[in-house]
């Protein structure tokens, strides 16, 4: 499904063939939106509802499990891991009881034969898959073994309370930075939807333009949405985390403002 699509969109694109619907939360111009009768409707139709979620952000918003959805899945860089150039990181995957004897535990990949025949072969895999078969529980991935014990010890330090004032942190840092970037002349934020440390900005210019002058200033400025989106090209995809400081945020403003009006 297109990441722009509306809820009652996806909703006319169910049909009783549809295995299941998975949604970005929140979601790609990171509007947060509520899911619940559209989670309903799915599963009503015979479908799993799968929520692709920001791991932080669901400290301080509705949870995936209060919206009802059947599986929720995640990349979890944001909980205490370093950016590194693109990794490696490390994913999450959630399910409900019902379903927690089907998650999945085997990597089974495709190849060919010498004959050019397509076949399959179970890649990685447990010895418990071959003696438990469906009862088996061992999830077989990638190593990730290191990420994933960061991202414990990270939570593990936090805990609860602590998790809840990262999220807060990272929204109210993003609302003064859209204080500071709408303050600017010719720049206002695109659309009204609650959101949690993401908003899209419109400029008075091409947005690949300006976020390539912003580097060159010291800024990653943010993702240009024309790069994947016809009719976009001066609008910006703009995210905020609790480690950017007000000094940090301020001087963005102002070298943004000096990129459109220099």
């Amino acid at each position: 499904m297109h990441p722009g699509s509306g809820q009652e969109e996806i909703l006319a694109a169910v049909t009783d063939q549809t295995a299941g619907v998975i949604v970005q939360y929140p979601n790609a111009f990171g509007a947060v939106e509520d899911w619940t009768r559209t989670v309903a409707a799915v599963k009503a139709a015979g479908a799993l509802a799968v929520c692709a979620a920001y791991p932080t952000a669901l400290a301080a918003v509705k949870t995936p499990g209060a919206m009802g959805f059947d599986i929720v899945v995640g990349e979890g860089q944001p909980l205490g891991l370093p950016l590194s150039f693109g990794g490696p990181y490390l994913g999450f995957m959630c399910t409900d009881m019902k379903l927690m004897r089907k998650m999945p535990g085997r990597i089974v990949g495709q190849a060919k034969d010498s004959s050019g025949r397509t076949g399959y072969v179970l890649t990685m895999q447990a010895r418990e898959q071959h003696i438990r078969r469906s009862g088996a529980m061992s999830n077989i991935c990638s190593n990730e073994n290191l990420c994933a014990l960061a991202a414990l010890s990270y939570m593990t330090l936090l805990g609860r309370q602590g998790m809840v004032e990262v999220a807060e942190l990272c929204m109210a840092k993003a609302r003064h930075a859209l204080a500071e970037l709408t303050g600017i002349k010719g720049v206002r934020r695109v659309g009204s939807q609650p959101f949690f440390n993401e908003f899209v900005l419109e400029l008075p210019m091409d947005a690949a333009e300006a976020a390539g002058h912003l580097v060159e200033k010291g800024y990653a400025a943010g993702f240009p949405l024309g790069r994947y989106y016809s009719g976009r090209q001066n609008q910006i995809l703009v995210s905020v985390t609790e480690k950017r400081t007000r000094e940090e945020i301020n001087g963005f403003a102002n070298a943004m403002e000096a990129v459109l009006w220099s």
